[in-house]
């Protein structure tokens, strides 16, 4: 948690493209990038959806911190956005063998996806993935990681405050400051140690306190961050962590103009809640970027692990980094927070809430961490999806988020309605299984999107 005291998307968008730049070689449906985006009409919904509107200044933030080319970050976006369909599919496919997907290189041109099953390697190659063979499905590390959140909460993890599924290890991974404290989580949890890795902690996190994602707000005497400006309605307002305030706390802008008051407020448990602005306010669908350019949201795809993200602050401003783990648990002093994503960003003390952005993708709110940004350090974001579901809240998006349009076919698909992987939804008399969490706008409808549905 970070508050100081006192102190529409459719085919036919253009995506990114660059000379020479690599996307996921031999993926289905993958186009090639080109040097003219005008002439690309096969580019996939998945390049479209997630990278057609990126700003600038996300592209100069990966430059400067993942120590990348022009053309490498453009690439990078392309293939990660490719690399969430494939992987997907592929869970879909493989079922209750599946264990893991992630990304790597430089431009993250190498996917691995991971099985139990030693005869589903073939498939995955055919999809242009490197396949790996494991002990572990995410079924068996998702169980035991549910049963060190129960063991929690009556077990002190001051000392083993971290812990999530890594895919890439093919284990649950507590990180502790005391070795011993890992110990005695475990076996209050009853989990089986070979699914289990211990990791040295160099600290303990803590939150960072302190209608544009990253500005400033005030609740009393403390400063927090926006994450992302949504809607509820026709009530504005935005998606923030929930330690920044409790239903009731009211709040003032940068400006220290009467802003509004926090409808709803979970901590710890979970890090969310929103809140509700006056009519001085109007939510905007962007994200404060480097020098205080704005920075496009055009919807709310998850990314997959190894992919690029980009942190919005009022008090560090812009930052990028990677995707470590999604559903990490971690323990502050307050208590112990579950559900979260943690990655390589940099934060400070006043951040906590503000926005994490994968191209132009939302991810989510800061919650906490530890470092700094100027000798580096870790985050955790409370994801911006299970927020809105939670509060019913539609995100402000580039592409509109306006009613569908009137001639949709009838079906159980609704725009506004987040999506987790796996639900299954009906649209023009056919069935479709959802890819890839998101909140769904006109514009993204399943036969138009196939990177985030696939017909059953």
């Amino acid at each position: 948690m970070l508050p100081t005291h006192h102190r529409r998307v459719t085919a036919a968008c253009a995506a990114f493209a660059a000379a020479g730049a690599l996307v996921l070689a031999g993926l289905s449906g993958t186009a090639s990038a080109q040097t003219d985006p005008s002439a690309s009409p096969s580019l996939s919904p998945a390049e479209s959806a997630a990278v057609s509107k990126t700003s600038p200044g996300v592209l100069q933030a990966m430059q400067r911190d993942l120590g990348l080319t022009s053309a490498q970050a453009k690439a990078r976006l392309v293939n990660e956005a490719e690399a969430g369909a494939v992987a997907g599919s592929l869970h879909q496919a493989l079922g209750g063998t599946f264990a893991g997907a992630w990304v790597h290189g430089t431009t993250s041109d190498r996917l691995t996806v991971a099985t139990t099953d030693a005869s589903e390697v073939p498939a995955i190659e055919a999809r242009g993935a490197r396949a790996k063979v494991v002990r572990h499905t995410t079924g068996q590390l998702d169980a035991a990681k549910a049963k060190l959140d129960r063991a929690a909460e009556g077990t002190a993890t001051r000392d083993a405050p971290v812990w999530y599924v890594d895919v890439r290890s093919n284990a649950v991974v507590v990180r502790a400051v005391e070795a011993s404290a890992a110990d005695r989580l475990v076996a209050a949890a009853g989990v089986d140690s070979s699914l289990v890795r211990v990791a040295k902690a160099k600290e303990r996190p803590r939150p960072f306190y302190d209608l544009v994602g990253g500005e400033a707000y005030y609740m009393g005497g403390g400063r927090c961050s926006i994450g992302f400006p949504v809607t509820k309605g026709t009530q504005q307002g935005f998606a923030t962590a929930g330690h920044c305030g409790r239903a009731g706390t009211a709040t003032s802008g940068y400006n220290q103009v009467a802003q509004g008051t926090f409808q709803a407020s979970v901590f710890p448990g979970r890090d969310m809640a929103w809140v509700a602005t006056n009519s001085q306010w109007t939510a905007t669908p962007y994200v404060k970027g480097q020098g205080g350019q704005r920075i496009g949201v055009g919807g709310s795809t998850q990314s997959p692990v190894g992919a690029s993200i980009c942190r919005s602050g009022s008090t560090t401003g812009w930052h990028c980094g990677t995707i470590s783990q999604h559903n990490t648990s971690v323990t502050y002093p307050e208590g112990t927070i579950s559900g979260v994503t943690r990655t390589t960003v940099c934060a400070e003390p006043g951040d906590s809430g503000g926005s994490y952005i994968s191209g132009s993708q939302a991810q989510g709110v800061t919650s906490g961490g530890s470092g700094n940004c100027s000798s580096g350090g870790e985050t955790f974001h409370q994801p911006i999806n299970p927020l809105l579901q939670q509060y019913g809240l539609t995100l402000k998006t580039t592409g509109g988020g306006g009613d569908p349009d009137p001639g949709e076919p009838g079906g159980t698909w609704s725009a506004g309605t987040v999506y987790a992987a796996g639900d299954t939804v009906t649209y023009g008399g056919s069935t479709y299984r959802c890819l890839q969490p998101h909140q769904a706008q006109p514009g993204w409808e399943p036969p138009n999107t196939p990177a985030l549905w696939q017909q059953a």
